[in-house]
């Protein structure tokens, strides 16, 4: 049954989503081959829910200026939602936004505090 599929589809996704975070070197927005085969899985299960739309956020750690955090977390968002696209992901279906230094998932000046801040998240907007 379509619906059926439709439903699964969604809860796939939303598992998916949960646990996904992708992380980059310092002052570097390039994907790596762990975070690609991360975005594959992502691709191939929003193909199957054609109106589904999602919302990547970029983040940088506090080193650097608020606009060149900014600037960067805006390209880490954009990167991933680019190689989501060239998977096949509707273009209109996938919205960034950045926000640089301000939401650290952890607060520490320590390098593992500031590795784990350099990231994108990903959160589903809706699943229709």
């Amino acid at each position: 049954d379509v619906d059926l599929a439709a439903q699964q589809a969604a809860r796939d996704l939303d598992a998916l989503l949960k646990g996904l975070v992708v992380h980059f070197e310092f002052d570097r927005y390039e994907l790596s081959s762990d975070s690609r085969a991360r975005l594959d899985k992502l691709a191939e299960t929003m193909r199957k829910l054609p109106k589904a739309r999602l919302r990547i956020s970029g983040h940088a750690d506090d080193r650097g200026t608020e606009e060149y955090n900014l600037a960067l977390g805006h390209k880490r968002a954009e990167i991933a939602r680019d190689y989501l696209i060239k998977l096949g992901v509707g273009e209109g279906h996938v919205e960034t936004v950045s926000y640089g230094d301000e939401v650290p998932l952890v607060q520490a000046s320590t390098e593992e505090a500031w590795a784990q801040n350099r990231r994108d998240e990903f959160a589903r907007l809706s699943s229709n």
